[in-house]
């Protein structure tokens, strides 16, 4: 190496050090900056749900069966959850910010030709522009929101984060509605991209985008995007093909590459898959929680529709209105409890909302016949209650015990965790329903189950801390 490359590589080691020792951005800078990151949240989670309730109406007008037409969400989820561990690895690479805006100028390009797709295919090949462009963001915007905030109020900034999420989730089906019963439905996938382009205005004021030097990591990231494309696309095919065992293979086939990508990854110093903050128990029992909680809630709310429409016979308006309470509820407990875990442990908060979360499960498994919409509502309500009260906490400790050198393969953790628990959760509800049973009480048993699972991984990560402490250097 040259003494000027040695010289630089110094320069850009000591900019990522200085930044990372930073404990948030300085006032008023903080505040455009958790601007510009809601808006960016707002885009992505938007334009991931908001093509749902246009699906029948591009069936029509592109002249496809409504089968196929699903793969304008299926493909966007999937190249989603492929990209987000090697961007997370790229981000470090190039700068945090860079690789953010570079992700949210792509999604703008590929948002405003998606008004000039004529057919099917081009739509799929644009949906996947958004997704890798999303994927770029996502994969980078909890390490930002680390940087953002000081590491005291992270739980608070996580909250807030939480009612972006929530928010944009509940107002995406309305926007969809709207704009497919005024406008041609090109324009769903346009509705976000103001929200792009004002999140690139305010964009300087996010941290400053710091290199580190490390090596590309090609074979990695290919192989992690690979790895989940087998796994997630064997589960799409074998809940949704005409016969289960293609996708079941194609499943199995990602399960073994998995296990040898992770065997790759255990010997290196900054892996692509994390394994050496899954290796941690807090971190890593903190994504299994997070993946247990996400199939849990994400079931009740596949679920629970088909049960008020099709056992209570209620309509699919009303569904709609009857579904509220929970991102309602989401909304106000979301910033509470992320306020709360940066003062009780974040432990404490997540069993007892896990408690809460199980408690109202079985009480929709005993749920009367007709219970009308208040015995609906609060059941809902109290569901939420106790999902809100799990996932800012889960995720503060997730991305704050992660060394802050590694804080985008943490955020780029916690994002797979989700997106792979509500991958799982369509997967369970589809299979019960083509078994005969996603209208009765089992989705809900198992929603249950699966709570209590997320509770004991927090229980068993609470042992496992007051055991170290207990046997650490004295």
């Amino acid at each position: 190496m040259s003494v000027n490359a040695a010289h630089w590589d110094d320069d850009r080691g000591g900019a990522f050090t200085r930044a990372m020792e930073q404990d948030g951005l300085p006032f008023p800078r903080r505040f455009w900056a958790i601007i510009a990151i809601s808006f960016g949240t707002a885009l992505l989670v938007l334009d991931g749900a908001i093509a749902n309730v246009a699906l029948p109406t591009i069936a029509r007008e592109l002249g496809v069966n409504d089968g196929v037409v699903t793969n304008v969400v299926t493909v966007y989820q999937l190249v989603l959850v492929m990209v987000l561990l090697p961007f997370a690895s790229v981000g470090d690479r190039i700068g945090h910010r860079r690789l953010y805006q570079i992700g949210q100028a792509l999604f703008l390009v590929t948002s405003g030709l998606c008004f000039f797709a004529s057919n099917l295919p081009i739509l799929l090949v644009l949906r996947a522009g958004q997704a890798l462009g999303a994927g770029m963001a996502l994969s980078v915007s909890s390490a930002m929101l680390r940087q953002i905030y000081p590491a005291k109020s992270l739980g608070s900034g996580l909250g807030i984060n939480s009612v972006i999420v929530a928010s944009s989730s509940a107002l995406a089906p309305t926007l969809g509605g709207y704009i497919v019963a005024n406008m041609s439905w090109e324009w769903v996938f346009m509705a976000a991209a103001p929200l792009a382009v004002i999140s690139l205005i305010l964009g300087r004021a996010l941290p400053d985008p710091v290199r580190r030097p490390l090596n590309p990591e090609w074979l990695s990231g290919v192989w992690s995007a690979v790895t989940m494309l087998l796994v997630i696309g064997g589960l799409q095919v074998a809940t949704h093909g005409a016969s289960h065992w293609p996708g079941t293979a194609l499943c199995l086939l990602g399960v073994a590459s998995a296990v040898m990508l992770v065997h790759r990854e255990s010997r290196r110093s900054n892996p692509v898959v994390p394994v050496d903050l899954i290796r941690q128990p807090v971190i890593g029992l903190s994504a299994l929680a997070a993946v247990t909680c996400f199939i849990s809630s994400g079931a009740l709310m596949l679920a629970l529709p088909f049960r008020l429409e099709q056992t209570m016979g209620y309509s699919p308006d009303q569904v709609g209105l009857l579904l509220l309470p929970f991102p309602l509820t989401m909304l106000i407990i979301a910033p509470f409890a992320g306020w709360l875990s940066d003062r009780i442990a974040p432990t404490k908060l997540g069993v007892t909302g896990m408690g809460i979360a199980i408690v109202a499960l079985f009480l929709m498994v005993i749920m009367p016949a007709q219970p009308g919409a208040f015995g609906i509502g609060w059941r809902l309500s109290l569901a939420a209650l106790g999902f809100g009260l799990f996932f800012a906490p889960n995720s503060r400790l997730l991305i704050g015990r992660a060394p802050k050198d590694r804080a985008a393969a943490a955020g780029g953790l916690l994002s797979t965790s989700r997106l792979l628990g509500q991958t799982m959760a369509a997967v369970v509800v589809g299979i019960l329903l083509s078994a005969g049973m996603g209208v009765g009480s089992t989705p809900l048993i198992i929603a249950a189950v699966l709570a209590i699972v997320a509770a004991g991984c927090s229980l068993a990560r609470f042992r496992n801390a007051r055991f170290a402490r207990a046997t650490g250097p004295q």
